[in-house]
């Protein structure tokens, strides 16, 4: 038969507190007086280093390598990490992802990532910057969002905000000076989050008063009640113990808000029978604080009252936002205060509503006729009941009283027509994770408000980094979160694992695949990260074959060096700017002849490493056209260079080179000839700006060129244009007429239509003077054309002069429209024609 729940609680003034005892202890540590330890909250693990500040008895150890040791809550061992830095260890600490920070002596420090799995541990390291290397670090107050560290100097250098992966440092940040002249008797470190001004604050002891020290000043508190041994803030940040220790007096605990304008609590320790001052203060919760001597430990309620527990062996105190974790050499127990539901439901003589609820679902299951008549009396109260029914289960970490107060909530549900159950399910839910993670192979002694504290997310995080993987994946399916994070980090320590194994690659890499392949939030490239840097290149290779984005499949191959096959995945996506990606990491690791080697037997490359050049380096284009032999492309290339160079001597020269590469083409004979042309019309050009006096000439084309002499005046240049380039006649024609007409030269048209048979007919001409507005000279040339066609052509003559007539003055009887009109033009065109 199990004892009442209220058999563990303690009165302290108006409230119960109870310890609870969470485990006990797995390891075979004899006495933590010889440790120095560090606890992460929310029921994290240990880390414990022997006190090289203590002594130790001859030949015990002395000669073996320190060593860190991480145990669960439980006792159980996590992790061991070897130390092999050279410098003194000044602090441990816990980031909020459970990643150990150990800063030393010499101002560097390092983060070790939580793995159960790797041997030795992986870790990073960082430095605090030149001052910490020069002057030495005294002391360091390490929280879950960064650290400030005590410099040789007596400044305070903050290290800010690791980041969520937990591995990775933070920023260092000088704080301003706080103008010390020797150490502090004690300091402490308020968070960010809990301070007024939204920024690390730290809180320091010197002499009689308090300084509170952050990034732009320094403020004197003007206390005189110190000096002081330790200022420990509250969880929520709104207050502050401190404890004093005067010579021939007995050790003090003060109580005051955070900005010492309220004096909460004064009490005197020297009552509870203990030698000197208590080793250690930390708060449970935000009502009470709970100092420790080495086997005595105290707590002390907001108006004075004590409750005193006693030892056999020292204690470690750990606080939390909701109590206090007391961890010794057997036992690991749980410092609380009675939460309001389960006083409300256990407290003895209670008679609230589910109190009674309580009791009437115990009458039930007894078959008593009064559970019914209890109901009734409740029945006002009956919702509430329920709720804190379901509460109360929640804040108990015994599964009996937890099934025992969810009965009850059910049994009170079937009298309540609507009820919304979710609360109900929800905690039920709640409930099965939590028991998972404490238990005592998981020692993770999670109550309900530090869970509540964090998104589920967290806890999974934590599950993994244990090595959990098969409860996490459970507990995110039950939970309906994505079990990707899960997987990732499974497949990287089986990858881990596997170097040392007997597995071969391609079973590990079927493995991995086979569980991640209905995970789309999961990357296989992420996996074949873990691989290759751990060595395992062909395991990386074939886990990378299975990623079916390219993003992430070849940056990574070509961090690996297997630059031919990320510029083949590259070109299989379709994705031309991962090409281009490729293409230029290529050429920048790569010399010029092994770069090109890799992109000629791969044309879709080839195509596009010509856009990119083109555009971005020309210089790289002529050296691919040459390293490959392509002469056409090279002349064509020299050739559109030739057009944007300004230097008459760099142009010709530049088509010389395409005129040459031309040459040794035995296919391209025609083009080299036509280059050779091209050369004698720049120097006939440059000969022709020399004469003209100004006028423009390089660069036009032959047409061009016998247009502009003929409108420069210069006919005879033109004729010899014509001789030299062996212009067809009709060419020469059509280029001369419409430069004529140009000009308005009408004389010079004229003779140049009599001076013989134009082989191109007259038609054109007449079309194109019509087409360049003048009429009256197109008409003069109708009657040299063909005699079919002079009537049409007449007629589109005429209409021209129609309308240059009524636009200078005509009037209605001119109208297109009227007959009388049309009957002369008629008659005219007739007489004309014949």
């Amino acid at each position: 038969m199990n004892a009442p729940a209220s058999s563990s609680w303690e009165a302290l003034g108006d409230t119960f507190y109870r310890r609870q005892e969470m485990y006990a202890m797995q390891w075979s540590i004899p006495d933590l007086s010889d440790l120095r330890i560090a606890g992460a909250r929310y029921g994290g693990p240990l880390a414990s280093i022997r006190d090289d500040r203590k002594p130790v008895l001859l030949g015990r150890g002395l000669l073996a390598k320190p060593k860190i040791s991480i145990h669960s809550s439980a006792g159980g061992l996590l992790q061991t990490i070897i130390w092999d830095a050279p410098s003194r260890i000044v602090g441990l600490g816990w980031t909020l992802a459970e990643s150990l920070v150990v800063l030393t002596q010499d101002g560097t420090y390092r983060i070790y990532a939580l793995s159960t799995g790797l041997t030795p541990p992986a870790y990073s390291q960082h430095s605090l910057g030149a001052d910490a290397s020069e002057h030495g670090v005294l002391d360091a107050r390490i929280y879950e969002g960064g650290m400030v560290v005590l410099l040789g100097n007596l400044n305070f250098v903050e290290v800010k905000g690791w980041q969520e992966d937990g591995n990775v440092g933070g920023k260092v940040v000088q704080l301003a000076q706080a103008g010390l002249v020797e150490p502090p008797s004690c300091w402490c470190v308020i968070p960010p989050e809990l301070s007024y001004s939204r920024g690390v604050e730290v809180l320091i002891g010197t002499g009689q008063t308090i300084l509170r020290l952050d990034e732009i000043d320094v403020q004197d508190q003007h206390l005189t009640r110190g000096p002081f041994l330790s200022i420990t803030p509250s969880p929520n940040g709104r207050f502050i113990s401190l404890l004093s220790h005067l010579p021939d007096s007995s050790p003090q605990l003060w109580v005051a808000s955070s900005d010492f304008t309220r004096s909460l609590s004064d009490f005197d320790l020297g009552g509870e029978g203990e030698i000197g001052a208590p080793g250690q203060a930390v708060w449970c919760g935000n009502n009470t604080v709970v100092v420790a001597w080495e086997r005595t430990v105290v707590m002390v309620g907001p108006f004075g009252e004590t409750l005193k527990y006693f030892y056999p062996d020292p204690v470690f105190l750990v606080g939390e936002i909701d109590g206090t974790r007391i961890i010794s050499s057997e036992n690991c127990e749980f410092l609380q205060m009675v939460p309001q539901s389960s006083q409300d439901v256990f407290r003895p003589g209670s008679a609230s509503p589910s109190a009674i609820l309580f009791e009437a679902a115990d009458l039930f299951d007894k078959k008593s006729p009064k559970a019914d008549e209890y109901i009734r009396n409740i029945r006002p109260d009956l919702v509430g009941a329920v709720d804190t029914c379901i509460d109360a289960a929640g804040r108990e970490f015994e599964a009996h009283w937890q099934k025992k107060l969810l009965r009850a909530a059910t049994f009170g549900k079937t009298f309540l027509d609507l009820y919304n159950p979710s609360d109900f399910v929800q905690m039920t839910h709640t409930l099965r994770v939590l028991n998972a993670a404490r238990f005592y192979e998981i020692g993770m002694p999670l109550t309900y408000e530090q869970y509540q504290a964090h998104p589920p997310s967290h806890l999974l995080s934590r599950l993994t980094s244990r090595s959990q993987h098969l409860l996490a994946l459970r507990i995110s399916s039950f939970l309906h979160i994505s079990p990707a994070p899960v997987l990732k980090h499974w497949a990287q320590a089986k990858i881990a694992l596997a170097k040392d194994g007997t597995d071969t690659d391609e079973q590990v890499c079927r493995a991995i695949v086979d569980k991640l392949k209905d995970q789309d939030d999961v990357s296989c490239a992420d996996v074949a990260q873990t691989a290759w840097t751990t060595g395992q290149t062909g395991l990386a290779t074939k886990l990378l074959d299975f990623e079916p984005r390219a993003s992430k499949q070849v940056p990574l191959l070509l961090s690996m060096k297997e630059d031919d096959l990320a510029l083949v995945k590259a070109i299989e996506s379709g994705d031309p700017n991962l090409v281009f990606t490729v293409l230029l990491h290529l050429r920048r690791v790569h010399p010029l002849g092994d770069f090109f080697r890799f992109v000629d037997s791969k044309p879709d490359a080839a195509a596009l490493l010509q856009v990119y050049a083109k555009e971005n380096d020309v210089e790289l284009l002529r050296d691919f056209y040459y390293q490959d032999d392509r002469r056409k492309e090279s002349a064509c290339l020299a050739i559109e260079e030739s057009w944007t160079i300004a230097d008459f001597g760099d142009k010709v020269a530049k088509i010389r080179v395409a005129q040459k590469a031309f040459g040794e083409d035995k296919d391209s004979a025609f083009e080299a000839k036509m280059l050779d042309d091209q050369i004698k019309l720049l120097a006939l050009q440059q000969t022709l700006e020399q004469e003209s006096l100004g006028k423009s000439f390089v660069g036009l084309s032959i047409n061009e060129t016998i247009r502009a002499c003929l409108i420069g005046g210069l006919s005879k240049r033109a004729d010899k244009v014509r001789s030299d380039f062996k212009v067809p006649d009709k060419r020469f024609w059509y280029v001369k007429m419409k430069a004529l007409v140009e000009v308005r030269d009408w004389d010079g048209l004229e003779a140049f239509a009599k001076s013989k048979k134009s082989p191109i007919g007259y038609e054109p001409w007449v079309d194109h003077l019509i087409a360049t507005g003048s009429p009256r000279q197109a008409v003069a040339f109708v009657a040299r054309c063909e005699q079919k066609n002079r009537i049409e052509l007449y007629v589109k003559g005429l209409e021209e002069e129609v309308s240059e007539y009524r636009h200078w003055g005509g009037t209605g009887s001119t109208s297109r429209g009227d007959v009388a009109w049309w009957d002369v033009i008629c008659a005219f065109v007739t007489q004309k024609a014949l």
